[in-house]
């Protein structure tokens, strides 16, 4: 092989880049994400669209006796943060006893990293609807929830379709919000916008309608809300479920790629198949 004709392979090489994904999840899913983007073919460009927060409701104290004594028939986590910050607000010496009395009710997760989350601390056997929605769950448990009495934890942006839908089918249904959620500004954020209306991100990774609102939030602080959604035609937008899908569709963005399971991998999946 001549001097030239590695010269032209080593300049191929580097200009062969690599699809930038744009990954807007709370802090504490980046390091995982980024990893996962990485075993796909992308390269990350890392800046959340919503910070998590713990919250603490008037329902909290009154949830966690009913667990404790038995009273709760169900127990729904939506995420797998649920059940870390409902953890995180109980005493040490609470935990235990708390966690052992959920084993003895019907413990719901919602999606397999919540279900991972509930094995760790000894719940072993969650049930797991196939479909990761409020929509799923309903369905999912409506034949059986009748005269039962069913307990939330979730965040405070959850939807109200779980609640009505199961109360619909003849549940008494407690809900309490555990954390919340925000919507972070600085200059990773302003960055992430700049990026994208120079056509320097291929994809994008919307998890949630909050993320969402997040986005279009800063695009619009920065005063290039319609510009940004004509960058985003330019891209591959994905969006978790349909309720993300929706609300992207409702701004005026088109969606490219849902995935038929609500997981982060899965959008990684069926972005990487629209690239």
């Amino acid at each position: 092989m001549t001097g030239e004709t590695i010269g032209e392979v080593i300049g191929d090489a580097n200009e062969a880049k690599l699809p930038v994904l744009a990954i807007m999840r709370p802090e504490s899913y980046r390091e995982k994400s980024e990893a996962l983007a990485r075993d796909y073919g992308f390269e990350s460009f890392y800046a959340p669209m919503i910070r998590l927060e713990d919250m603490k409701d008037e329902g909290f104290e009154p949830f966690v006796q009913r667990v404790l004594e038995g009273v709760s028939d169900y127990v729904i986590f939506t995420s797998a943060n649920g059940i870390t910050f409902t953890l995180d607000k109980l005493p040490e010496g609470k935990r235990e006893s708390f966690t052992e009395a959920l084993k003895k009710s019907q413990v719901i997760a919602i999606g397999p990293n919540t279900e991972k989350e509930l094995v760790k601390i000894g719940v072993e056997k969650p049930f797991l609807p196939g479909d990761y929605s409020s929509e799923g769950i309903v369905e999912a448990l409506c034949p059986e929830v009748k005269g039962k009495t069913v307990d939330a934890a979730r965040s405070k942006y959850g939807s109200r379709l779980l609640i009505e839908g199961l109360e619909k089918c003849g549940a008494t249904v407690f809900e309490t919000k555990v954390y919340t959620l925000t919507i972070p500004e600085g200059d990773i954020q302003k960055e992430l916008i700049e990026r994208t209306l120079a056509g320097e991100v291929s994809a994008f990774a919307f998890t949630s309608s909050m993320m969402v609102r997040g986005f279009m939030k800063q695009a619009e602080k920065m005063g290039a809300g319609e510009e940004v959604k004509e960058a985003l035609s330019r891209a591959v937008v994905g969006a978790i479920g349909t309720p993300t899908a929706n609300t992207l569709e409702s701004l005026g963005v088109s969606v490219d790629a849902v995935p038929g399971e609500f997981t982060f991998e899965a959008l990684l999946e069926v972005l990487k198949k629209q690239l």
